[in-house]
This record gives structure tokens, C-alpha cells and sequence, in this order.
């Protein structure tokens, strides 16, 4: 395979596919035939998306759940053992297959295990280079139901740092970064990556499509308007295999550039219809120029420093005790919540 050099200009695709969950799976040989028949399927859409798009497609992200669904009702252990892949497993080496046979950088996100947290399990986003290399690893951060690094903080940092927490990967098309499904909606996620240098962001997710005014579709254009950068935005294309309704997610996923102009969005269904130029030379520019539409140039941190450091609302290494119960996250923000009535934060 011939590699390319720094581009400044190719193509995005945020790739609709339906997704096929394996919550009805008897046990984890059953799971993941239903797993690797996905990466198959998707082997075969990536490339005919290409030859239909055109040669200079560079980037390809994927939606959020695409190959397991989400639990549903499932204990963690139970789901480690169901749906979680391994950090180096061979579904690894099949995406990253895909990536090297179309020459793209693949975008994604999948549920996976960690051998340094052996209890838990962490919804992960990845970046795969033309070459099949892992170039980018992100553990969601922010999760209702799920384990995230906060949880196990402390040792957690010890173990990855911040550049791990916050991972950049420096590439030939750019600086990535990756955003988990409705991480959009915290604003520090982006602005954290965007500190780090991240140009584009890469965003896996499984939305209610189909409301402009909705909160996620308002602050993908927050996102990359604030931060100066493009925001690929990979919806589902609903997700069968449980009895929720199919189409509850599906639509609406779309490239907005740096000054928050959709380049493209896709309707319903399993779709090419996102893709769109990613101009980095004129991104480059104009975070060079002067002016009030420099909104990263202009950020004065240390103003919000003091605030951030003074209070705590959501308390880190919450799952140190060894808790496996789902009913913990809503214990938890419970007691935030009585926490921040009591302070006087919230009002009742």
C-alpha cells in the first residue's frame, strides 16, 4: 500500500449504518458471529462508498454502537463477557484490515476491556490509520450508566496521564480527536482536545435525529464554531436485534466546518449522503487571522481556573469500592444533586 503525504484538502464521510445489537445473544460466541458479520458488512459498504464518493476520501467515522448496541439490562460482568472486545483483539485487526485496504483513517467506537481494570469495562472511542495502526484511543468520560476513567480517577491517570485522557493524534490529515455520542453536550470535552491541538473532531453517536433545535444538534455547531474545527458526526442508522422501536435512532449525521456551516447531513436509513470536503488549509488560515471570529485565540483560561479547581459536583473514583451495580450511577447523582440543592446551587 502507498502511503500519502500531509494533505490539506480530501474528503470526510460519516457513514450511517444500521446497527445490529447482540443483547439477544445466548452467550459471547453467539455475540460476536453477530459482530464479525457487522465488520464484514461494513467492509463491504466502506468500499462502495468510496467508489461511489470518489478516490480522495481519507476519512472515515463510524457510528456509536456499531457493532454491539448498548446494555440493556445487563449487569457489567455480564456485558464484559457478552459484548466487551479485547484492546488488542482480532476485531481490532479486521477494522484496521478495512482501513489499510481502502487507505483511510477509520473512526469509531466500541465497548472494550482494559487488563489494568479487570472489573470494568470502558465505551471507547478509536482512530486507525491507513496502515491498520491504532493511532488514537479515547475513554469516554462522561456516561449515565457506564464505568468511565473518572470513576477509577486516580488510578487511572497514574496508569495513561492526561495525554491519555485527552489523546490528539497528530496525522497526515490533520490533528483528530474523538467526542462519545452525547459528550458533545459538555463542552470542556471539546475544549480540553482543542487545547491539545485537535482540528477535527471525530463524533460517534446513536441520536433521536430529526430536530434542528434538539440540544445535540445545537452544540455539534457549539462545538466546532467555539473550538475552530470540523465536527464528522456519525449517526446511527437504527439499531436492531431488541424491542425498542428501530428507527428511534437514525439520521442526521453530518460534517460542520470551523465556522458552523453544515457541509452535508444525511435523512434516514444507510447512507453516504454525509461526506464532505475537509479544507485544512483554510481552517489553518483562519484560526491565523485576527479578529472577533477567533474564538480559541481569545479564551482567557485562567479566568475559569480558580472555579473549576474550588468545586467538585460529580465526585471522581466513585467505583473504587468495587461496585458491579448499574444502580450506583443514579445513587450517585442523586446524592450530587441533595449536594448541590443543600449548597444552595440548585434551587428547589
Amino acid at each position: 500500500m502507498d502511503s500519502f503525504t500531509n494533505l490539506t484538502a480530501y474528503r470526510a464521510l460519516a457513514l450511517q449504518a444500521h446497527c445490529v445489537a447482540v443483547n439477544r445473544a445466548a452467550h459471547r460466541a453467539e455475540a460476536f458471529a453477530v459482530i464479525h458479520q457487522t465488520i464484514e458488512r461494513l467492509a463491504r459498504q466502506i468500499a462502495a462508498s468510496l467508489a461511489f464518493i470518489g478516490s480522495d476520501v481519507r476519512l472515515v467515522v463510524l457510528p456509536e454502537y456499531f457493532l454491539t448496541g448498548f446494555p440493556l439490562g445487563e449487569t457489567i460482568p455480564a456485558w464484559m463477557t457478552k459484548a466487551c472486545l479485547d484492546m488488542n483483539g482480532p476485531e481490532y485487526e479486521a477494522l484496521g484490515r478495512i482501513a489499510q485496504d481502502n487507505r483511510i483513517f477509520l473512526a469509531g467506537n466500541a465497548y472494550e476491556t482494559d487488563p489494568h481494570f479487570p472489573a470494568l469495562y470502558f465505551q471507547t472511542s478509536f482512530i486507525l490509520s491507513p496502515a491498520g495502526d491504532m493511532v488514537l484511543r479515547y475513554r469516554r468520560l462522561n456516561s449515565m450508566f457506564a464505568p468511565t476513567p473518572h470513576d477509577v480517577w486516580n488510578r487511572y491517570l497514574d496508569r495513561y496521564g492526561w495525554e491519555g485522557v485527552f489523546p490528539v493524534a497528530q496525522t497526515e490529515i490533520g490533528n483528530l480527536a474523538a467526542i462519545a455520542s452525547e459528550e458533545i453536550l459538555f463542552p470542556e470535552i471539546a475544549r480540553c482536545l482543542a487545547m491539545r491541538g485537535a482540528e477535527i473532531f471525530v463524533h460517534s453517536t446513536s441520536d433521536i435525529a430529526g430536530d434542528e433545535r434538539s440540544a445535540k444538534e445545537v452544540t455539534k455547531i457549539a462545538r466546532a464554531v467555539e473550538n475552530l474545527a470540523f465536527v464528522v458526526s456519525a449517526n446511527s442508522a437504527g439499531i436492531s436485534g431488541t424491542d425498542i422501536p428501530v428507527s428511534s435512532t437514525d439520521g442526521g449525521s453530518k460534517i460542520i466546518d470551523y465556522r458552523g456551516l453544515v457541509l452535508s447531513e444525511a435523512g434516514q436509513g444507510e447512507s453516504l449522503v454525509a461526506f464532505a470536503e475537509i479544507d485544512l488549509a483554510a481552517l489553518r488560515r483562519y484560526r491565523q487571522r485576527p479578529g472577533m471570529a477567533n474564538l480559541l485565540s481569545r479564551q482567557r483560561f485562567e479566568l475559569y481556573a480558580e472555579s473549576y479547581g474550588a468545586f467538585s459536583f460529580y465526585p471522581p473514583n466513585s467505583m473504587e469500592a468495587g461496585t458491579t451495580n448499574r444502580s450506583h450511577f443514579r445513587n450517585i447523582q442523586q446524592q450530587v444533586i441533595e449536594k448541590l440543592t443543600t449548597s444552595g446551587v440548585f434551587k428547589i
